[in-house]
C-alpha cells in the first residue's frame, strides 16, 4: 500500500490554534488523492456538520472526530493533579494539571452520537476553564462504535512514560483497550523532529507489544500546506496576545503540521514501522456512512391543547382572544382577514404548535416579571404574532408585510427573535425545558469571525507591534 489518510486534524474549530479551513484542507486532500480524511478539533464537535457535508459534496469519505480533554482524575475534580515526584512544583500535567488529551474517532453513527454526548456532558459536567473536559467514567458509558488513540504528547500514556511511570503507562493503555475494545484502540505516533516525540517512542512500541496494539501515524495537522506554517504562527499571536517578535511567544516546537503527502508520511515510517501508515487505511475503510445522523427529523415539541382541540382550531381560539383584548370596542374587518390568511399559511405549513409554544413562553416570563422585548426582526409583520403577544408592534398599523416572515411560497420554519431579560435567561431555558423536554430543547451557538477589518489591525500588532492603523468604515 502507498497511500495514507490524516486522521488528526484541527479546524478553524480549533479556536486561534486551527489554521485549516475546512473547504482548502479538502482541496489539498484531493489534490494528494487521499480517499478520506479526519477532523479532530480541540475538545468540540462544533464543524461536523460543516465538514460532513463539504466532504460528502467532494467525494472524499469524511472520518469526524476530537481530540478530547480527559481529566486526570474525575471530571468534576478541579484540583492540578501533579503525577511526578513528591513536593514538585512544576506542572507535569497539560493545563496546569487539568488534563490529558485522547483522540477519538467515529466509526459509524453510533459512535457520531456518542462523540456528541461526551462532547456535551464535557462542557456541561466537566468544564474548568475555557476546557471541556470528560473523564473515562463517562467515556466507557459512551464508547461504542468509537475509534481512540493514545493522542499526541499529551496524552494520559505519553505523559506516563515522559515522567518514567512505565508500570503506569501499560495500566493506562490497559484500561482505554478495555475500554473501546482491543480492535478500536490504536498507538499514535507523530515525528515533528520533538525529542518528546521520540523520548516516549519506544516505551510507546513496548506498551503495544505487550498488549497487542497497533501503531498508527498521524501528524497533528494545524494548517494545510508548508508555507502556511507562518500563517499558523500569527494565529497563535493573536490567541496569545503577543507579537512574531517576541522570543517568549508560545509557537509550536518541531515543524511540518501540515497536510504531508503520503511519499512523505511513508517516507517518515515505513521504513522503521510500516504498521503505521497502514493503520490509517484500515480505520478509513473500518468507517461507514454517518448520513443517518444528518437525515432530518421534525424535533418540534407539540403543544398541549384542552380535549376536543386540536392545535390549529386552538390557535384559532387563541388568536380570536386575543384580537378581541387588542380591539375591545370591535376588531376591525381588514385585522379579521388578515388574521384569517396567516393562520391558513401557518396551519398549511404545520407550524400552529410553534407559535402557541413561543407565545406560552411569553406569557410565562410576564408571569413571573420577565422582562421581554416588544418584538423585532421578521416577526413583526404577522398579525398572529400581536394578537397573541408575541409582539407589540401592529403590524398594519405599520405597514408590515407577512411574507416577509413567513412566506407560503418558500419551504422555511418561522424565526422569532425574542428578548428576555439577560440576568434571567436561564430561568426561560430551563422553563421550556421542564414543559417540553430537555431533548427538544437547544441553545444556538454563535461563532465570532476575525472579518477583514479585525484582520487587518490583529495582522498589524502581531507583525509590527501596533494596536492596528487607522481604518476607515
Amino acid at each position: 500500500m502507498d497511500s495514507f489518510v490524516h486522521l488528526h486534524n484541527h479546524t478553524e474549530y480549533s479556536m486561534l490554534d486551527g489554521a485549516a479551513k475546512i473547504t482548502p484542507m479538502l482541496a489539498e486532500a484531493q489534490r494528494l488523492e487521499m480517499p478520506a480524511i479526519g477532523m479532530t478539533d480541540h475538545g468540540n464537535m462544533f464543524g461536523a456538520s460543516e465538514f460532513y457535508n463539504a466532504a460528502t459534496k467532494v467525494g472524499i469519505k469524511p472520518i469526524i472526530g476530537v481530540e478530547a480533554y480527559v481529566a486526570p482524575a474525575s471530571r468534576f475534580d478541579t484540583r492540578r493533579i501533579l503525577w511526578g515526584d513528591p513536593g514538585q512544583k512544576s506542572d507535569d500535567v497539560s493545563g496546569s494539571g487539568s488534563y490529558t488529551h485522547l483522540t477519538m474517532v467515529a466509526e459509524n453513527a453510533i459512535g457520531l452520537r456518542n462523540l456528541f454526548r461526551l462532547s456535551s456532558r464535557a462542557s456541561f459536567e466537566g468544564q474548568l476553564g475555557k476546557w471541556s473536559r470528560m473523564d473515562a467514567e463517562i467515556i466507557a458509558e459512551h464508547a461504542e462504535g468509537i475509534i481512540a488513540t493514545t493522542g499526541c504528547p499529551s496524552g494520559e500514556v505519553q505523559t506516563r512514560l515522559r515522567l518514567g511511570h512505565d508500570r503506569e503507562a501499560l495500566e493506562s493503555a490497559a484500561r482505554w483497550r478495555e475500554i473501546f475494545g482491543p480492535d478500536n484502540y490504536f498507538l499514535e505516533l507523530m515525528d515533528h523532529g520533538l525529542s518528546i516525540e521520540r523520548r516516549v517512542r519506544d516505551g510507546l512500541l513496548e506498551v503495544g507489544r505487550k498488549l497487542g496494539i497497533r501503531p498508527l501515524a498521524t501528524n497533528d495537522c494545524h494548517y494545510v500546506t508548508r508555507d502556511a506554517a507562518h500563517n499558523h504562527e500569527a494565529l497563535l499571536c493573536v490567541q496569545t496576545g503577543k507579537t512574531l517578535s517576541d522570543p517568549n511567544r508560545f509557537k509550536f516546537d518541531g515543524d511540518g503540521y501540515y497536510l504531508k503527502s503520503a511519499a512523505e508520511m511513508r517516507q517518515l515510517w515505513d521504513a522503521e514501522i510500516p504498521e503505521a501508515c497502514d493503520s490509517t487505511l484500515l480505520i478509513a475503510e473500518r468507517v461507514q456512512s454517518y448520513a443517518d445522523v444528518w437525515t432530518p427529523r421534525d424535533r418540534m415539541p407539540i403543544f398541549p391543547v384542552p380535549e376536543g382541540h386540536t392545535q390549529a382550531s386552538w390557535l384559532r381560539l387563541e388568536v380570536d382572544r386575543g384580537l378581541a383584548r387588542r380591539f375591545p370596542d370591535g376588531v376591525p374587518a381588514d385585522y379579521t382577514e388578515r388574521a384569517a390568511y396567516e393562520i391558513e399559511v401557518i396551519c398549511d405549513k404545520g407550524f400552529p404548535s410553534y407559535f402557541l409554544i413561543v407565545a406560552d413562553l411569553i406569557n410565562h416570563a410576564r408571569s413571573v416579571d420577565i422582562r421581554v422585548g416588544p418584538g423585532r426582526g421578521s416577526a413583526a409583520g404577522s398579525l398572529v404574532a400581536y394578537a397573541l403577544r408575541i409582539t407589540d408592534i401592529d403590524p398594519i398599523e405599520h405597514g408590515l408585510l407577512f411574507e416577509r416572515f413567513l412566506n407560503p411560497e418558500r419551504a422555511s420554519m418561522p424565526d422569532i427573535d425574542i428578548d428576555f431579560d439577560d440576568r434571567r435567561r436561564g430561568e426561560m431555558v430551563r422553563y421550556a425545558a421542564e414543559k417540553y423536554g430537555s431533548d427538544r430543547v437547544a441553545q444556538v451557538i454563535t461563532f465570532g469571525t476575525i472579518k477583514t477589518k479585525a484582520a487587518l489591525k490583529d495582522s498589524a500588532r502581531v507583525h509590527y507591534g501596533q494596536p492596528g492603523f487607522a481604518i476607515a468604515d
